[in-house]
């Protein structure tokens, strides 16, 4: 069964009525008249950084100071005194520390029923409804389908992927999505290009487009299509030969795309063709901003009104002038349809953010961007007001750049190819879990450096071997206890939880308790990376554990709850380790 959220994480739960208390104890104080009549201010229960002195603290007393015009400690000492019974609660004690801290101590039965929780819910654990249902869109990678992937392409692979199943765990309806850039300029030069290589396998001298696709697979693919074709197309229109050749090449393209990904573990929920978008969809969305007064015309083309509505997200509002006398580009309207009457990129973009909100109702739609795009944000979310949507409910994550080092220095080829690495080249020479774990361990905003010589060792300096080790190690354990006859398949709650009562135990207990709410965390704050910091402090605190307390050795009721402990850690390495699509091995 899943528990409804309140009553399902227990650490949140634990501070909410953390929360209650004290502001019920202040309220008696008031009453009492220990403490003036006011408003209370907004404080803080968390887990302090030192928790040998209180499981909870709060800062009420310290931020009460200029509120009740007291010292701080007074003010704790009036909140303490006047606090209801604890008796039949989850908290054991209050205490004030130093100049006015409230240190708060919960019961051994708190710390047991978080145990007992990870045991009920299984493979579900960490799950809640926080997030009620709503529709999340998630798009990511969408690399253009004219070449291979890059390295960028596998950070955002890796972060849009464990966003769209943190959400999931939170409780939204998170789809994955891929869009297909099929149409456009790039597809016009990804043609031109290959049709040149395609003719200079006939005629040397035949030129190649200045701004043509440079590389090897365009060589690669005209050879497969001349290989098929012969010379059929050599005296076919451009046009023609173009559009012959970008029908075979595109689709393989695509296929590839979707192979490499599915081979870093990232299986698409939807994959979205621009293309289906011209067949309707960009006129329909013209005409919505035309209707709306956001456009007109000049020198033949149609303009969108940018800085109308761009202006509310931070688009700069300067008309400041470049060296070459254009106005910046965040300042300046933007051409939807071009003189030639094609449609251009923004237009289309424009279409599908509109489909995502009005046509396939989602209730947030998250783009994983590279930093690059930045100047592109405040359009797109002012174009969602400009169609009659919600700009706000569109959330752009920037993703900055990635390194890759080896032997403490840059590298930019592929030593088994001669070639720029590419995430196809990537994922041959380090392991998946390996690169998806290393991919994951810093907030998008960050920019990275991608160790090779980290990625491919097998010892605890691997940040992905560390944790993995760490479930390694539980099951190992486990089943040596059962060589020696010891159960450990008992019900948990069975356990003595209240023998439970060392440092080390109880760090490890608080820290599987924060489980739930830290993938809550990372679904509100779009940074997956909260989950690969978690799974690595929550292996460090097992093996911390383990080395302090001794699990076969101790009497029996107190083996058992440590058994327990074991297991209940094993599940949410576990747990963890699924929301990042990286393995749980059972030995090293």
């Amino acid at each position: 069964m899943k528990y409804e959220y309140s009553k399902y994480d227990p650490k949140q739960g634990s501070m909410d009525e953390a929360r209650a208390l004290l502001t019920k104890a202040a309220q008696n104080a008031m009453k009492n008249g220990d403490l003036p009549e006011k408003e209370l201010p907004d404080f803080i229960v968390e887990v302090p950084g030192d928790v040998k002195n209180g499981d909870l603290a709060s800062n009420i007393a310290m931020l009460g100071a200029r509120v009740f015009g007291m010292p701080p400690r007074k003010i704790a000492e009036a909140i303490v005194k006047n606090a209801p019974s604890l008796k039949d609660s989850c908290f054991d004690r209050l205490e004030i520390a130093g100049p006015g801290f409230i240190n708060i101590f919960m019961t051994a039965n708190w710390f047991g029923g978080v145990l007992l929780f990870v045991d009920a819910e299984g493979a579900d654990y960490g799950k809640t409804d926080f997030g009620a249902g709503k529709k999340v869109n998630v798009e990511f990678v969408s690399a253009n389908p004219t070449g291979p992937m890059h390295l960028g392409n596998a950070r955002g692979g890796a972060l849009g992927d464990c966003l769209a199943e943190s959400l999931k765990w939170a409780g939204f309806d998170a789809t994955r999505e891929f869009y297909i850039n099929d149409a456009g300029n790039q597809i016009a030069k990804f043609g031109k290009s290959l049709s040149a290589r395609y003719m200079q396998l006939f005629d040397e001298s035949y030129a190649f487009p200045e701004d043509g696709y440079q590389g090897a697979d365009i060589a690669t693919l005209a050879k497969e299509f001349a290989d098929i074709n012969g010379e059929k197309y050599v005296t076919e229109t451009d046009e023609a030969r173009q559009q012959a050749i970008i029908d075979y090449a595109l689709p393989k393209n695509i296929d590839a795309l979707k192979a490499d990904l599915a081979k870093y573990r990232i299986n698409y929920d939807v994959w979205f063709k621009e293309s289906e978008l011209h067949k309707g969809a960009v006129a329909d969305v013209l005409k919505i901003l035309a209707d709306r007064g956001a456009t007109y015309e000049k020198d033949g083309a149609i303009w969108y009104k940018s800085m109308d509505y761009s202006v509310k997200y931070g688009a700069n509002q300067n008309t400041r002038k470049g060296l070459d006398g254009e106005v910046t580009e965040e300042n300046k309207d933007e051409v939807l349809v071009r003189a030639n009457g094609i449609p251009t990129y923004f237009a289309a973009d424009i279409a599908y953010h509109y489909n995502k909100f009005a046509v396939r109702g989602f209730d947030t739609a998250i783009d994983v961007w590279g930093a690059d795009h930045h100047g592109h944000v405040a359009r797109m979310k002012g174009a969602m007001d400009a169609v009659g949507l919600d700009g706000e409910k569109l959330d752009i994550v920037l993703m900055q750049f990635v390194r890759l080092m080896q032997d403490g220095k840059p590298v930019k080829m592929s030593k088994r190819t001669g070639k720029a690495i590419t995430l196809s080249t990537l994922l041959d020479e380090v392991p998946i879990d390996s690169a998806r774990f290393q991919f994951n361990m810093r907030e998008p905003g960050s920019t990275m450096d991608f160790d090779l010589d980290v990625a491919v060792a097998e010892d605890t300096n691997n940040p992905v071997y560390y944790v993995q080790y760490a479930h390694a190690r539980i099951c190992s354990i486990l089943k040596a206890l059962a060589a020696e006859g010891i159960d450990c398949t008992k019900d948990a709650a069975d356990s003595h939880f209240w023998l439970l009562t060392e440092d080390a135990e109880k760090e490890l207990l608080r820290h599987i308790a924060g489980f739930p709410s830290e993938i809550i965390s990372a679904a509100k704050s779009y940074d997956p990376a909260r989950i690969t910091r978690y799974t690595t402090e929550l292996a460090t605190l097992f093996h911390k554990f383990y080395n302090a307390c001794r699990v076969k050795e101790a009497d029996a009721d107190l083996r058992d709850a440590r058994i327990a402990l074991c297991k209940g850690t094993k599940t949410t390495l576990c747990n963890a380790l699924s929301i990042l699509n990286v393995s749980a091995p059972e030995k090293m």
